[in-house]
């Protein structure tokens, strides 16, 4: 793995997330309790939606626009919706947080 810094842990506050931009294109970091953050595609799999822009709630985000409710942890669609959005694996190193480069790279090359 080529894990790439993105950002001090800090500036994503508790059950927060924020968007960065990747050669893979937009990912949104949640961060879901003090030292636990989850890294995902931006883009709702049903309308587009920007999920950083959604409501963080345990291990899971619901998207802004029209409620669909995903899993942080494996980026399937929650209930009765179908879809999945990508994941990307995150580590927390000395209050940083690294993405890993290698998986958004083959994200962006599949």
């Amino acid at each position: 793995m080529s894990w790439i810094d993105i950002g001090a842990l800090d500036d994503i506050p508790e059950r927060g997330a924020r968007m960065v931009r990747t050669r893979a294109g937009c990912v949104a970091l949640f961060r879901t309790g003090a030292t636990e953050v989850f890294a995902t595609s931006n883009t709702c799999a049903h309308k587009g939606g920007p999920l950083a822009e959604g409501i963080v709630h345990g291990r899971k985000v619901t998207c802004p626009l029209h409620n669909w409710v995903y899993s942080l942890e494996t980026g399937e669609a929650q209930g009765a919706d179908e879809g999945r959005i990508a994941t990307y694996p995150v580590r927390i190193e000395d209050g940083r947080i690294l993405i890993d480069g290698d998986a958004i790279g083959k994200r962006s090359a599949a």
